[in-house]
């Protein structure tokens, strides 16, 4: 590392922390500033904002990794966290989600569920499962900021100029968890201060300067894979193609993927499961509740998967430089900040690592503030403090997100891997709580009690199964979502059924499909007035073509980057295809800019 690439680091922090600052007194107004913006940002800033929350440093970490050991049909294992989400969040999701006019995911199940004992235990229920998940992904992202800040920056030598023997040890012995506490130290500053304005505002810029270094990078992997390099690429390296077992893994660190047909048939379940759900309870929610209507929020769903185009394209730069020009990798998740280190040249090099850290503090920001906002709407102000005012519950906030923080690096300093948290929350505590998040849209006669016991029955799997070592995902996976279906199922059969009053005005305002025929039948001038943009056949087949053109939008710069132009160049038009059908079955049936969903209580 280069004077000039601490520089460009340097300033980077400067204006991030700034921007805090300056947003402080504008987020400070009310709760609803501070969580929501004052529902009062562009849709673009708002889809760019969840859209770099994506783009993490730890999960780009993870991407390289599983590319570098699995080739491009690595890709399948992306279904297990849903990302072709976009193609729901467009089609439906984004506009159901902010025709619920709340503040939290949580806060939401008093609007299906009602606000008696049952609905206040599934929102109850549903806040502790979303600090949890928030908790765990502050502490999956210590893992990696903490490894990839350790290869640039030399602690060892600053540690020659001090005569503290403990303060020598620290950054000597515990190198990664010291830089990782930094720097999430700073970040959570900028997140206190200014709320979701400046999460959003710093994410506008994070994404810009994300854009340029990745397409640096990915630049500089065309210009250097040479014929002769990608020869001596494996055979199937760029294939998507699914075997049934892949042998050479047998014996390896990377055992868990022999069994690599069963492992993709559970990821695409997983994934379809998920997105049905609707948005994760995190800063997914967050981002269509804090939009100005549902017409926004369906434009943030078509663009939110868009910005993330340049990050597929580096991750194949970065996979293929290692795999063709980078020797005695002991550790698959350094891939990434080893290659950069290697190949790229002074300037360059601080441009990118500050838009690596870009990538980490936009996620990093987005999930203290959605995780707060569950501690301080629906604990605090529910049971402590229902009589606050936004001032003192804006100041309880700093302190929320502070518990927050702490909580995920505990949970960070006990994890071995990134991959060992990432595949836990993904595959067994996201297990637990997916089945009665599809079931709560989809289906009218799940209750309040239904969703809590499921819930709760799915994640005492999900603990038991972080303690059963080396237990293979397609048992692990289908046995927690059999035991929360049949647990949502029967409780809610065995209890009686949300108010019809309640129900009704669900279906009314937010508009669901699937098995609601007993509350459509009460709201027959509702039903019969359905526009053709809520027609469940045309919402599956935006919801298909949208999967298609993110398909092929992630696809076509990766083979671009490895040379493959004719693939490539398939998966370009294809994608192109998919969206110029979409400008017909899609954008020409957007809600209007103000609808009845939409008024504020």
């Amino acid at each position: 590392m280069s004077p000039i690439d601490y520089g460009i680091i340097l300033v980077y922090f400067a204006v991030v922390i700034g921007l805090g600052f300056w947003y402080q007194k504008r987020a400070s107004k009310s709760l609803g500033a501070y969580f929501l913006g004052g529902k009062n940002i562009h849709w673009l800033a708002l889809a760019m904002s969840g859209s770099v929350s994506n783009f993490d440093i730890t999960g780009t970490m993870w991407i390289i990794s599983i590319l570098y050991v699995l080739g491009m049909k690595s890709m399948w294992h992306h279904w297990m966290w849903g990302f072709l989400m976009g193609a729901f969040f467009m089609s439906y999701m984004g506009k159901w989600v902010r025709r619920s006019n709340v503040m939290t995911a949580a806060e939401w199940m008093q609007t299906r569920f009602g606000s008696g004992t049952a609905g206040k235990l599934a929102r109850t229920t549903s806040a502790l499962i979303a600090v949890l998940f928030t908790a765990c992904f502050i502490g999956y992202a210590y893992q990696g900021i903490g490894k990839f800040a350790a290869v640039y920056i030399p602690l060892e030598t600053l540690a020659e100029h001090t005569t503290s023997a403990f303060l020598q040890k620290l950054v000597t012995q515990h190198e990664p968890a010291f830089l990782a506490l930094v720097i999430i130290s700073l970040t959570t500053l900028y997140v206190i201060l200014g709320g979701l304005y400046s999460v959003v505002f710093t994410d506008v810029i994070q994404t810009i300067v994300l854009t340029v270094g990745s397409l640096f990078v990915a630049s500089l992997a065309w210009a250097r894979l040479t014929p002769s390099a990608l020869a001596s690429l494996p055979a199937d390296w760029s294939s998507l193609a699914v075997p049934w077992r892949i042998d050479r893994l047998a014996g390896t660190d990377n055992a868990h993927f022999q069994f690599f047909g069963a492992l993709v048939i559970f990821w695409v379940i997983k994934g379809l499961l998920l997105n049905l759900g609707g948005p994760a309870q995190m800063y997914d929610a967050q981002r269509f509740l804090a939009a100005r209507n549902s017409r926004d929020a369906a434009k943030i769903g078509a663009a939110w998967s868009l910005f993330l185009i340049v990050r597929w394209a580096m991750c194949a730069g970065i996979a293929l430089l290692a795999v063709t020009g980078v020797a005695g990798v002991t550790d698959s998740e350094k891939v990434m900040p080893l290659v950069l280190l290697e190949f790229l040249p002074a300037g360059i090099r601080g441009i990118v690592i500050a838009g690596l850290l870009a990538a980490f503090m936009s996620t990093f920001s987005s999930t203290v503030n959605s995780g707060a906002s569950f501690i301080v709407r629906d604990f605090w102000q529910t049971y402590l403090r229902p009589h606050a005012s936004d001032q003192q519950a804006v100041r309880f906030s700093y302190f929320a997100t502070l518990f927050i923080v702490a909580l995920g690096i505990v949970i960070g300093l006990n994890a071995g891997s990134i991959a060992q948290i990432w595949n836990w929350m993904m595959m067994a505590l996201s297990a637990g709580v997916v089945v009665p998040n599809v079931l709560r849209w989809y289906w009218w006669r799940i209750n309040g009690w239904g969703y809590t016991l499921g819930t709760l029955a799915g994640i005492l799997l999900s603990l038991v199964a972080l303690f059963v070592k080396d237990a293979p995902t397609y048992y692990v996976f289908p046995s927690i979502c059999l035991a929360s279906l049949v647990a949502s199922i029967v409780v809610s059969l065995a209890t009686p059924p949300v108010e019809r009053d309640i129900l009704t005005r669900f279906y009314q305002s937010i508009r669901p499909f699937g098995s609601w025929k007993p509350i459509a039948a009460l709201s027959p001038e509702e039903s019969s007035s359905r526009s053709k943009s809520e027609s469940l056949s045309l919402t599956l087949v935006n919801v298909v073509l949208g999967m298609i053109a993110i398909t092929g939008l992630y696809l076509f710069p990766m083979y671009l980057v490895g040379h493959w132009y004719v693939r490539s160049a398939v998966w370009f038009i294809t994608a192109l295809a998919a969206i110029i059908i979409l400008k017909f079955t899609w954008y020409r049936y957007l809600p209007a800019p103000a609808e009845e969903g939409d008024v504020e209580e």
